[in-house]
């Protein structure tokens, strides 16, 4: 056994030893294939192998699972993500990159569908590559400025994924983990926390980019649960980003606006003690879907 621990530990170094997420393997790379980080794509390369080597471990639990990574840029997580899984494919929109990745990763595992992430239909790709029984992750390290637009995509998937692991900006992984009479509570904390258990998994600092962002970064792990059944997803989706509309004013005068009845939201926040000079911030998500029951309830399915 301690052979073969030997063994693994050479393996790992020689490996380290290759990494793409360092300056040096970086800029041979951009040089030799001419990929410089473009601007409109988000791009911010990870100079660092042991960060991308614990967003991967953090994000495949199994060597059967089936990774999705969005946005593999030159293959700094990519790697570290085929080593880990016997399965992975890549979504990238830049047309200069499949090359690279082919070349310099050499895992036969690994496969590039060259498609733009928001505009694929998440459960038939989840269809076209996933075997009988195999559990789906999800691995990212996402351009700032899209990553909210990714995440709802694949909370509103139909097919089962089992967890989404990335890389996002420090203040908005804040908003995903924040809790009521957090200052960063809001909708989105709402509604990502009624579809996943969410955590963290650990801060990351802007120096380990090339080129350096002006912001740090946070790696958040969402886990699906099924605690919840509403009738009506949608209808709860937007009662909640109704009450937060205008974070100052109270709940009652947000929830007026969509249930259109000043007495009847009044009665009905009353109904489930919630006192209607609080704000939505005040509110747990036990509070919302209570809240969404007599709603839906008594307006005999929604607004109109």
């Amino acid at each position: 056994s301690d052979e073969c621990d030997k063994r693994r530990d050479r393996r790992k170094e020689s490996f380290m030893k290759q990494a793409i997420a360092t300056v040096k393997k970086t800029k041979e790379i951009q040089e030799k294939y001419k990929v410089f980080t473009k601007k409109s794509f988000g791009q911010n390369f990870i100079i660092e192998p042991g960060v991308v080597e614990k967003i991967a471990n953090a994000a495949i639990q199994s060597r059967d699972e089936l990774v999705f990574e969005i946005g593999p840029g030159i293959g700094a997580l990519t790697q570290f993500l085929c080593e880990k899984s016997n399965q992975v494919v890549a979504f990238e929109i830049d047309e200069r990159l499949p090359v690279v990745l082919e070349n310099e990763i050499g895992f036969d595992h690994l496969q590039i569908v060259l498609e733009d992430i928001l505009k694929v239909d998440i459960d038939e790709k989840i269809r076209e590559f996933r075997k009988p029984g195999q559990k789906v992750v999800f691995a990212s390290n996402l351009p700032y400025y899209i990553t909210t637009p990714i995440l709802f995509k694949l909370f509103e998937a139909n097919e089962e994924i089992e967890r989404i692991t990335v890389m996002m900006q420090k203040e908005v992984g804040e908003r995903f983990l924040a809790h009521e009479n957090d200052k960063e509570y809001n909708a989105l904390s709402v509604i990502t926390q009624y579809r996943c258990d969410v955590k963290k998994v650990m801060d990351v600092s802007r120096r380990v980019f090339w080129p350096s962002p002006n912001v740090d970064s946070m790696v958040i792990q969402f886990s699906f649960h099924h605690k919840y059944h509403l009738e009506d997803e949608n209808y709860f989706f937007d009662l909640v980003k109704a009450c937060f509309t205008q974070r100052r004013k109270t709940i009652y005068n947000n929830f007026q606006n969509f249930v259109k009845d000043k007495a009847l939201a009044k009665e009905l926040l009353e109904k489930v003690n919630i006192d209607p000079s609080t704000r939505a911030q005040q509110c747990t998500l036990e509070d919302f879907i209570r809240l969404y029951e007599v709603t839906y309830e008594s307006t005999g399915k929604g607004k109109n």
